[in-house]
């Protein structure tokens, strides 16, 4: 079947015979769509920003339905409509814990039993304990020895608190969120190329292109609204080329499905610009008008002639030559990535190369043209854009440009370190080095979302003080010395920022459990125990603040939130709406024009070999949200997908005499782990996919922590692995 649970069917059905099954009863199955009242917000999941209705009834979420947001024209998918009974989870946190002096630390801990290892506190005890042992640690060894993940789970009032507090109590920037292990290699490029880091056109412009590039992306999985305007788009006669090394669902709307081999990105596209230029079909004006280091590029790419790259990445010749000719000969044409592009030692370099295959094509700047990466968390736009990273403050002003720091110092009244701070890897090899003795973690899981997991496990175990602010006890959590209770996105109000540069509100519909609080409050009540002379009392406070800060929300305010639900970032006026499409005159880097960076192809940190000789690569499924704190304690969601497994090609199976449904064991060279075999056609014969959702068999405890070298993003995409039939119980215990 191709069914995918979104309930797309529950919404349509025109006589209502269709309900979701949450307002059954489950005796009689009658149900009534009847509700106390509606309250609008936007989905907590992936970057899309579906604009959702909570319907409430009894004080919880009776069902939710779609609204017509700018990013889902009231579509929803499965996480969106049936992931949210994960608010009134038993194991929610509702009063602040310390941890018992006799408990070790350790991931032994039931979820739903805390208080084997931990205590009830009040929150003048809990926040004293907490901001105690931060400022001991800053106090002792110095601000720097106090490090901080963020988190794009919270709203853009709470990130920027968040990245403020750290800078103003412990003058240095470690601090970082998901980024780092999303979009952080994209970033960088786009920063150097175009002096962005934000998509150039909204992935509904899919439906004005001609031709669509959705490379190292699985949309139907991770972005599944999204991907709804690309099968659209296909429907309409565009051009719709899949390119990953991985098949996948969008394949059968595709035109051209390009199966590249793992890490041979660079290999592939410098072979579609060698054609491009080789034939002249490159944009003779465009490139004259808005580019420089053409000419560079030109003569870097002579040796990359598609004969001479098709045994690098696995591809015919001639069908590069087909796809280099069918983008640089369309009218308008977008390219969509995602994580399978970024996440790898060269990601920077495979986005580079996306850059210059657009810029110099002239697919920039206009309706149905553009870049697009397709950002993972619901505000991972928004953390970022709020400064929620190491190097960069609100809207990306480098720590050590000095304009920069002078003006955002002018706001905030106290200076700004000009060194940038560590990276959420680095601060893990911090710890182990003895630089950082203790952390705040707010909404972030690194126990289960780093590379290389139990290094990071390690790393938490070590701090001498961990403070972590969540909504349950996570795997993270159960190393803390302090856990704060925080609230459930349907708990909160604040702002989101999507994929598409839409700035979006987002609304409490349930009251918090317990004594919970919100997160951005308690972030203030923090900075207060630290000795900083905070009063922020709404979020609307916050935002007011940020748009002094950061002029990309210039002439959005909270009151026009309020009323229009959403506006898209650059807006020109009070009254116009936002730029959908954004640099058709120039590009906001000195000079005004694009920059082509020529990038070398590069082998993976850790290639196959006799002792591994398969390629292990990671990533999401539709049913499950990155580490599962969310997802796993949402009843539909993990019934539909409940236990972990590793995906191989049915050859590989019959190869080594495996059968699917077997337990395997999956090991590297940094661990190893038993879950059942799954076959997937659609991975190439020496592959191995496995989600990372699961705690049971947490597919990080195998992934290589090599970094690209700029973006500071790990190697989750690739790296050397063997399998082997996994003993039974009983044996392994004798």
């Amino acid at each position: 079947s191709t069914c995918v649970a979104c309930g797309e069917c529950v919404a349509a059905c025109p006589t209502g015979a269709l309900m979701p099954k949450s307002i059954l009863d489950p005796v009689t199955q009658a149900g009534t769509r009847a509700v106390e009242r509606e309250v609008a917000s936007v989905c907590p999941y992936c970057g899309v920003g579906c604009q959702i209705s909570y319907k409430i009834r009894d004080g919880e979420i009776a069902y939710v339905e779609g609204r017509d947001g700018p990013a889902n024209e009231n579509r929803l998918c499965v996480k969106g409509r049936f992931g949210f009974d994960y608010v009134t989870s038993p194991q929610r946190l509702t009063r602040p814990l310390i941890r018992r002096e006799d408990a070790p630390k350790g991931m032994d801990v039931d979820p739903g039993n805390p208080l084997t290892h931990f205590r009830e506190a009040s929150w003048e005890e809990a926040l004293a304990r907490a901001a105690g042992g931060l400022a001991h640690a800053a106090d002792r060894h110095g601000g720097e020895a106090v490090a901080a993940f963020g988190s794009a789970k919270c709203s853009n009032e709470e990130a920027y608190l968040f990245q403020k507090l750290v800078r103003e109590r412990f003058r240095h920037n470690n601090i970082d969120h998901c980024t780092r292990l999303c979009h952080a290699s994209s970033v960088a490029a786009l920063m150097e190329g175009i002096g962005s880091g934000a998509v150039t056109a909204p992935f509904t412009d899919a439906l004005k292109a001609d031709v669509i590039i959705v490379i190292g992306a699985n949309p139907t999985e991770n972005h599944p609204v999204a991907a709804t305007y690309f099968k659209q788009a296909a429907k309409k006669g565009a051009k719709l080329v899949v390119m990953d090394p991985r098949g996948h669902a969008l394949k059968r709307h595709a035109s051209h499905m390009i199966q590249f081999r793992p890490g041979a990105d660079v290999a592939l596209l410098n072979a579609m610009m060698h054609v491009v230029v080789a034939e002249e079909l490159y944009d003779r004006q465009y490139v004259a008008a808005h580019t420089e280091g053409f000419e560079r590029l030109r003569d870097h790419l002579a040796a990359y002639a598609p004969e001479v790259m098709a045994p690098v990445c696995g591809i015919a010749a001639g069908r590069i030559r087909e796809i280099a000719r069918l983008y640089a000969r369309a009218e308008r044409a977008m390219i969509f990535w995602g994580m399978g592009v970024s996440q790898h030692v060269h990601g920077t370099d495979n986005a580079r190369c996306l850059i210059s295959l657009a810029l110099m094509t002239g697919h920039v700047g206009r309706p149905g043209t553009g870049l697009h990466p397709l950002r993972g968390q619901n505000n991972v736009q928004g953390a970022s854009d709020a400064g929620l990273i190491p190097m960069f403050l609100p809207d990306y002003g480098r720590v050590s440009d000095d304009a920069a720091r002078e003006r955002i110092e002018a706001l905030w009244g106290f200076p700004v370190s000009p060194r940038p701070g560590l990276t959420v890897v680095e601060i893990m090899d911090a710890i182990h080095a003895g630089g950082v003795r203790a952390m705040y973690v707010m909404g972030e899981n690194p126990a289960m979302s780093d590379p290389d997991a139990a290094h990071a496990r390690e790393a938490l175990g070590k701090l001498e003080h961990l403070v972590v602010q969540d909504i349950f006890l996570t795997e993270t959590a159960m190393f803390a010395d302090v856990v704060l209770p925080a609230s459930a996105w349907p708990e909160k109000t604040g702002t989101v920022t999507n994929t598409n540069r839409q700035v979006q509100m987002g609304r409490a519909a349930l009251a918090l459990p317990g004594e919970a609080r919100e997160d951005w409050a308690i972030v203030v009540a923090m900075a207060r125990a630290l000795g900083l002379d905070w009063a922020y009392a709404h979020p609307r406070e916050v935002f007011a603040e940020m748009a002094q800060a950061m002029p990309s929300l210039a002439n959005i305010t909270w009151e026009r939130l309020e009323r229009e639900d959403a506006v898209t970032y650059p807006c020109p006026a009070p009254d116009a709406p936002g730029e959908a499409v954004v640099f058709g005159e120039g590009f906001p880097r000195v000079g005004g024009r694009g920059l082509f960076v020529p990038a070398q192809v590069t082998d993976a940190a850790e290639l196959p070999d006799a002792e591994y000789p398969l390629i292990l690569t990671t990533g999401r499924q539709l049913e499950h949200w990155h580490t599962g704190a969310m997802t796993r304690r949402a009843s539909v969601l993990d019934a539909l997908e409940p236990a972990p497994s590793a995906s191989f090609n049915p050859k590989t199976l019959d190869r080594l005499g495996l059968a699917p449904g077997e337990r395997v064991t999956v090991e590297t060279r940094r661990g190893a782990i038993n879950l059942a075999a799954r076959a997937d056609p659609a991975l190439q014969d020496d592959m191995i996919f496995i989600p990372f959702a699961y705690v049971e068999a947490a597919a990080n405890l195998l992934t290589n922590p090599a970094l690209d070298p700029f973006g500071k993003i790990p190697e989750f995409k690739f790296c050397a692995a063997r399998i082997a039939r996994a003993e039974p119980p009983s044996a392994a215990l004798t």
